[in-house]
């Protein structure tokens, strides 16, 4: 009987100790009222004009490019460049066999002579007016194969610039490929293909900033020589012509470069780099654009980097109010307290 006392003792005891506790809990919440709403700072975003900066991958060129070879199979008797040799408009680079050249210039002598026999005679009427308009004919012929055939033996570069392959050694037979190569480098040229959208956009002599990864801190610049007329259907691009005048020639046939076209200015929102948030799980940004004491986010595509700011290309109204501090935690449709 004792012992079932002190066990009702007990349990009024603990009952009275956890209303106690229940009672202090409520108490508490009631001292603290509701939860706190996420404070953020807000900045108004406005339009401004961007320029329209395009970068393009591209390969350096030369401006001309000339295949030395000739016209038909020969021994190749004398090459006198080697690659990289700068060489002057009608240098002579190769030297072909010249048999063929003597048969030909002898079979020219033969008919001149004959020619001219035939001309004394057609003067006193030895001969009818057709065969000696026949020999002339010959002749002609004749003088031109062996001019024909003499370029084709001394093979000369047809313009100033370097020598950019060679592709056989003297003693050869000429088999069809080049022996060498001849390109114009200064000015060199690169093409891009330019989306159709920009087709209206693009002109002749627009200025092109051009950077090469074999000169990281230098930048040249080019000039656009030549729009292609027709869209190609595949791509929807157009190609674009660009030439740089290249007078200290560092610029050399295959280098990669990046061409920056300035396809004109136009109005777009610009916003703190600190605004942009990146959606978890993919690779969508967004912003929280603030209204009526809430916060929403909005899905952005972004243009260009300016510095510390990004070019929204679209997502974003003018003169809206976005969250730039405070992003941590928030949700969409979140209330947030505005602190200056």
């Amino acid at each position: 009987m004792k012992a079932f006392r002190i066990s009702g003792i007990a349990l009024c005891m603990a009952l009275l100790a956890s209303c106690g506790q229940k009672k202090q809990t409520a108490d508490t919440q009631m001292m603290a009222g509701p939860a706190a709403k996420p404070t953020v700072k807000l900045a108004t975003v406005k339009e401004e004009p961007v320029d329209q900066l395009q970068i393009y991958s591209a390969t350096i060129e030369g401006e001309i490019k000339n295949n030395i070879a000739p016209a038909s199979p020969a021994r190749i008797k004398k090459i006198y460049v080697e690659v990289g040799d700068q060489v002057r408009k009608g240098q002579i680079l190769v030297e072909m066999d010249e048999t063929n050249l003597s048969n030909q210039e002898m079979q020219l002598k033969n008919l001149e002579t004959e020619y001219n026999r035939i001309d004394q005679l057609y003067q006193i009427g030895g001969v009818s007016q057709s065969e000696w308009e026949s020999m002339k004919l010959q002749v002609e012929v004749a003088r031109k194969s062996y001019q024909t055939l003499k370029e084709n033996t001394r093979l000369e570069s047809p313009i100033d610039g370097v020598v950019t392959a060679r592709n056989y050694d003297n003693g050869d037979l000429y088999g069809g490929q080049a022996i060498l190569v001849v390109q114009k480098i200064a000015p060199v040229k690169l093409t891009v293909n330019v989306s159709e959208q920009y087709y209206s956009k693009v002109s002749k002599g627009d200025e092109v900033s051009i950077e090469l990864d074999a000169y990281p801190s230098e930048q040249f610049k080019g000039k656009v020589s030549l729009i292609y007329p027709t869209i190609e259907s595949m791509t929807h691009t157009f190609p674009v012509e660009i030439i740089v005048e290249n007078r200290d020639l560092k610029l050399r046939p295959g280098m990669f470069a990046r061409a920056t076209l300035n396809l004109g200015t136009e109005n777009h929102v610009v916003v703190p780099d600190i605004a942009i948030v990146k959606m978890t799980g993919s690779g969508d940004r967004y912003v929280y654009v603030y209204n009526d004491g809430k916060v929403s986010y909005s899905k952005v595509e972004l243009g260009q980097r300016l510095g510390d700011r990004y070019e929204l290309v679209s997502g974003v109204p003018n003169g809206a109010q976005i969250v730039i501090a405070g992003q941590a935690g928030l949700t969409d449709g979140k209330e947030v307290e505005v602190v200056k």
